[in-house]
């Protein structure tokens, strides 16, 4: 029985439905611009990337047009900001190499927010190779060459906080360390 009537509870059950929705809907529409810009085609059978990214949208129920809108914008027909994948490179607490990769439209807000991430824990942002020495490439994500230990319980708690301020920010897509959580 709903506490003050059925419409409200309705209708928050649908707003709060539609704003994940939303944002799943958001996510693809950055990856799909960026992989016709990328693929240099908004044509599926000659950009892979793409190909697999609609079949994916498809699924998740993404509107038709909102997929015609993100290719439009890939190729630059569309009105709306061009997104640009980002990589940031630095060290978090206790030593740990953190890579985070960012679609953004504004590359000066993200990285003052990256920046602010980092800082708050007492780490450092650095510039272009200053920590992608320790990982290898593999298929398009980073896998550490060496994983450093955390075992200090404070060190552990800081870098699971950072970890998550960092992937809680909007314009972040991947996030990757090098970092080993022991469970002593």
């Amino acid at each position: 029985m709903s506490g003050h009537s059925k419409w409200s509870t309705i209708k928050h059950q649908k707003a709060a439905k539609d704003q994940k929705r939303g944002e799943v809907f958001s996510r693809f529409s950055r990856d799909i611009s960026i992989a016709v810009r990328e693929g240099g085609s908004g044509d599926p059978n000659d950009n892979p990337r793409l190909r697999m990214l609609l079949d994916k949208a498809r699924a998740a129920n993404m509107p038709q047009e909102n997929i015609k809108r993100a290719i439009e914008r890939g190729i630059g027909k569309g009105s709306g900001a061009n997104l640009e994948e980002v990589m940031y490179e630095g060290y978090g607490p206790a030593g740990i190499a953190v890579i985070a990769i960012a679609r953004t439209d504004n590359r000066q807000r993200t990285s003052a927010q990256v920046r602010s991430a980092y800082e708050q824990v007492g780490g450092s942002l650095g510039g272009p190779g200053a920590c992608i020495f320790l990982f290898d490439r593999m298929e398009g994500k980073f896998a550490p060459k060496v994983a450093l230990p955390v075992h200090e319980q404070t060190a552990k708690q800081q870098l699971t906080t950072f970890l998550e301020r960092l992937q809680s920010q909007e314009d972040i897509v991947a996030v990757y360390t090098n970092a080993q959580l022991s469970n002593e």
